[in-house]
């Protein structure tokens, strides 16, 4: 009976291990060559070329054999051009990428960076028909680029799919051209989401271990059922070659940028008109707040949808449009991808208590001026205070500083090292116009705010290269 026992015991064993790995390898694709067969075929290398620019050189006398054809020929073979004449380059500077066909009336997506200067634009389907194609419209701010060629057929293509819904782990799968090597297929797992790589203003990239390398640019990232989840933009690499670190820019971004090029044959971005900055831990406390999260205002741009909407320069922006501001870089994306003249709520913290302001977004234009400043000046002699050297404003400094007229406030002259202002990272140079949300104007004010608030840090606003900045002035304990 025992023997019957153990044996029936390590039967089930058995067979609940081998359920388990059966669990395990269904994970595990087969393989992804239908996706491949298939999706492929919507993939196409790009080749750019831009055409020789001609130069005369400089303090040079024209040849006596110019406008002779024999001579002409022999110093353009040999030399680059004619002595004193036109000199032009031997060759034209060509360049190789990817993309991806999205529609059967042939758009293309690329980086922006694969075509940013080229005179022509080549595209090589699978088959390696070779077509011109017209560049519709870039988007360099997210590297993106639209492209359309034409044929007397329909044309395969890739199906845009909604990056939302990808996770951290999900299977990957890049084709693009490394190298030149047309066709190569690379996969992985989606390492990481919404990475911001300091490329730009909108960053939210994916993240993918797929091997991406130079002339991937521009190619798409596959999820497992060949919808297309991103365009392969950048590596992260000591050497040129993947480590393991790729890029690519979310499908639902593309879909968004490609329609708006479609329609205005350029990008449309919402435009709220704040300049914003990180809360710190060091803010964070200056500013009584539990946890560091939100995007603080530190200036707000006359006449603009925030200022109308009664934004003020300090806020704290907790969300927007319903949803939640929790690091600074998040909101500069959602506010841009805002339909223009849309109404959204959005809700800061001010003085303690949270408001909610209701904003009507504008359209952002590239010359749009940053901010106006609005600040002043003061009369008192040079004092230290907190490793600092102050001095009032005067108009010589305003003009050395590059600052309007009624800038008000006191110059940082010097910052002593290992100081509490030096802790605190303010900088010779820095204009300070508020201490504890209170204007500043002598440097009487700014030391008895200093000196009276020793026990805890000040939120202090500044002036810096003519934007202005917040700062967690800390407190004596923590410089020390």
């Amino acid at each position: 009976m025992k023997r019957v026992f153990a044996f029936v015991l390590t039967f089930i064993f058995l067979v609940s291990g081998v359920v388990a790995t059966s669990s395990a390898i269904s994970f595990v694709p087969e393989s992804f060559a239908d996706l491949v067969e298939k999706q492929s075929q919507a993939v196409v290398n790009i080749s750019t070329s831009v055409k020789p620019k001609k130069v005369k050189r400089k303090n040079q006398q024209p040849s006596p054999f110019t406008g002779d054809p024999f001579f002409d020929k022999f110093f353009e073979d040999f030399f680059g051009g004619i002595p004193g004449g036109p000199q032009m380059p031997a060759r034209p500077q060509n360049s190789l990428g990817s993309g991806v066909i999205i529609s059967k009336d042939g758009y293309i997506v690329t980086n922006n960076h694969v075509i940013a200067r080229a005179d022509d634009v080549v595209v090589k389907l699978q088959d390696d028909t070779e077509l011109k194609a017209e560049v519709v419209g870039k988007d360099p701010k997210n590297d993106l680029a639209l492209l359309k060629v034409s044929s007397t057929e329909d044309l395969p293509f890739a199906k845009l799919g909604d990056s939302e819904k990808i996770r951290v782990g999900d299977w990957a799968i890049a084709i693009g051209n490394p190298f030149g090597l047309g066709g190569t297929v690379t996969a992985g797992i989606i390492s990481a989401r919404g990475r911001n790589i300091h490329q730009g203003p909108y960053d939210n990239f994916i993240q993918t271990d797929a091997a991406i390398n130079p002339g991937n640019s521009g190619g798409p990232l596959f999820n497992k059922e060949g919808e297309i989840i991103g365009i392969n933009t950048a590596i992260l690499s000591r050497t040129g070659g993947s480590q393991g670190i790729g890029f690519a820019v979310p499908s639902n971004t593309v879909e968004l940028i490609v329609e708006q090029i479609k329609e205005h044959g350029r990008p449309i971005r919402g435009w709220l008109g704040v300049r914003i900055q990180t809360v710190t831990t060091e803010l964070a406390e200056a500013m009584d707040l539990d946890e560091a999260e939100g995007a603080l205002v530190s200036a707000v741009v006359e006449d603009s949808p925030a200022e109308k909407a009664g934004v003020k320069e300090g806020d704290l922006i907790l969300s927007y449009d319903g949803k939640k501001v929790k690091a600074m870089a998040e909101l500069p994306k959602l506010v841009a991808e805002t339909a223009v003249n849309k109404t959204v709520k959005v809700t800061v913290l001010r003085a303690g208590k949270v408001r909610t302001l209701q904003v009507k977004i504008a359209e952002l234009k590239e010359d749009e001026d940053a901010l106006a400043m609005n600040d002043l000046n003061d009369e008192d002699a040079e004092t230290g205070v907190a490793g600092m050297t102050l001095t009032p404003l005067t108009n010589d400094e305003r003009e050395a500083l590059g600052l309007s007229d009624d800038v008000e406030g006191v110059v940082i002259t010097s910052v002593e090292r290992g100081s509490r202002a030096d802790m605190s990272r303010v900088r010779a140079g820095d204009v300070i116009i508020e201490l504890d949300k209170k204007p500043v104007q002598t440097v009487a004010a700014v030391k008895k705010a200093i000196e009276e608030k020793e026990g805890r840090s000040l939120l202090m606003l500044l002036v810096r290269g003519g934007d202005k900045l917040f700062v967690a002035f800390k407190k004596e304990q923590e410089a020390e």
